[in-house]
């Protein structure tokens, strides 16, 4: 079962991108493009609601992962 949850992408003065998520608490990922952060943020996010599931924590709701990208200067 996906979840879908929104990931936000913010790219860093240094260069790189970093994905979060007001949803998936603890959701930090960095990658060199939007597409490695997005794929990390991914992961991650299936490893935090797995874990979460496997205490009995209540996880987020939907069915795929959705993102938004902004960029910073």
């Amino acid at each position: 079962m996906e979840l879908r949850i929104r990931i936000r992408v913010e790219e860093l003065p240094e260069g790189v991108f970093v994905a979060t998520s007001d949803e998936v608490q603890g959701l930090v990922a960095q990658g060199r493009t939007v597409a490695e952060a997005l794929d990390l943020a991914r992961n991650v996010a299936r490893k935090i609601i797995e874990a979460r599931r496997e205490r009995g924590e209540q996880t987020s709701r939907g069915n795929s992962t959705r993102h938004q990208t902004r960029r910073g200067g």
